[in-house]
């Protein structure tokens, strides 16, 4: 006969069992998660049903860069949901005006059109600047195109996967959206050969996150900001990955010292806790939108904003940064130390870490590291993505890292 402690085991191992196979019975197969089923979380650790705690080194593809539950954010979730969550756009609300107020100037922009995901963020984004090539540059309606990079990732709708490289994205789900056209990532003298005279902006990741955190030339961004201002395009940086600290700095492209015409950010700017995306720029960009050209019912809600708010602040303190720049140093260390590791790519607390192929496939790998209590996820065959949240200590990371080394040399977990 169990004892206590056995049957509330026994009971947990039920519940996750259960758990995952509602899920594989009654949820679409777009994803093929870790088999972990989360019960509670917080900072940088994942507790499961069965009470076993997993230090996350994804944090949600970066959206929980502050920590699970991070206190201050959750403190004003809750301050936010005792008085108003949702009016949409219909009214006015006492705190989107203060939120996007503060985005902007983090931004150094003047406007901020509020979404919900991140793909929301991109799909304004293209909409925005092909009214802005028609009203503004007097492109014909019509034959706009704006150039992207290969291997990017800027989400899964129907318009963004028609200039995606990835089969699994893009296979099946034609027909595609016109005008894209695209250029390998790092080559600043094929864009400048593919603008023309109908292009209106260029559309890039600073740093490839899916495509195992590609890091461009240093003369990349440079140039093609130059490219941008002297061809009058807009420079459009997809930030929701790479920013909001993520790279150690508030954005990616501040390494480069680059200003972009557009971010788009989201992810990270809900908290945790909330969808929340963004477009920022300037009036002479946004301001091509009117009345009725564009919408969300949720996009800029009150509870969001509240957060979106809050997230602001605590990146003005520039705490995040700093910790992101320092243990992502202490982070790719550690990493490219391990036995089995062919390469090393990122910045800040940001890693694409690649795996000798004799070692297992990135998804087997970190299923092993799960079973060390490490939770990662893979892309592309042989990489690995490290993005813990940015709470994580020196200890932590030496403690995951030393698992990964377990892991990938087949030793038991400890």
């Amino acid at each position: 006969m169990l004892h206590a402690g056995g049957v509330f085991v026994t009971m947990m191992h039920e519940i996750g069992s259960t758990a995952i196979a509602l899920e594989e019975r009654h949820t679409a197969h777009n994803y093929a998660p870790l088999p972990v089923v989360a019960a509670s979380a917080e900072g940088v650790w994942i507790t499961d049903v069965d009470g076993r705690r997993y230090l996350d080194c994804l944090a949600a593809y970066s959206a929980v860069n502050f920590g699970h539950r991070n206190p201050v954010i959750t403190a004003a979730a809750h301050a936010q949901l005792d008085t108003v969550t949702l009016v949409s756009r219909a009214f006015h609300s006492d705190r989107l005006g203060p939120f996007c107020a503060a985005l902007a100037r983090l931004c150094g922009k003047d406007m901020v059109l509020p979404m919900n995901s991140g793909a929301e963020a991109v799909e304004s984004a293209i909409k925005v600047a092909r009214k802005w090539g028609t009203d503004v540059l007097g492109v014909p309606a019509g034959t706009a195109n704006i150039v992207v990079a290969r291997n990017n990732f800027h989400g899964r709708t129907t318009t963004i996967i028609s200039f995606s490289d990835d089969p699994a994205a893009r296979d099946g789900f034609g027909p595609y959206t016109p005008g894209f056209r695209s250029v390998p990532f790092g080559d600043a003298d094929a864009l400048a050969r593919t603008i023309d005279e109908n292009t209106v902006a260029v559309l890039l990741e600073p740093i490839q996150g899916e495509a195992g955190i590609i890091v461009p030339p240093d003369d990349f961004l440079p140039r093609v900001r130059r490219l941008c201002t002297d061809r009058n395009v807009l420079m459009i940086a997809d930030e929701i990955q790479s920013g909001l600290a993520r790279t150690g700095r508030t954005f990616a492209c501040d390494h480069w010292g680059v200003v972009p015409d557009v971010y788009l950010l989201g992810k990270a700017l809900g908290g945790g806790v909330i969808p929340l995306s963004a477009v920022v720029a300037d009036r002479g960009v946004l301001g091509v939108l009117h009345p009725g050209e564009h919408g969300s019912t949720f996009g800029g809600n009150p509870l969001a904003a509240a957060i979106g708010s809050t997230v602001v602040e605590i990146l003005e303190t520039g705490e995040y940064q700093a910790r992101s720049a320092e243990l992502g140093a202490h982070l790719r260390d550690r990493l490219a130390g391990v036995r089995g590791v062919t390469a090393v790519r990122g910045k800040g607390l940001w890693a694409g870490v690649d795996i000798d192929a004799g070692l297992g496939t990135g998804r087997q790998v970190s299923l092993r590291l799960a079973e060390h209590g490490v939770l990662v996820k893979d892309t592309h065959g042989q990489t690995l993505r490290f993005a813990p949240p940015l709470v994580i200590t020196a200890d932590e990371i030496d403690w995951a890292i030393d698992r990964f080394a377990e892991a990938l040399s087949g030793s038991s977990t400890s």
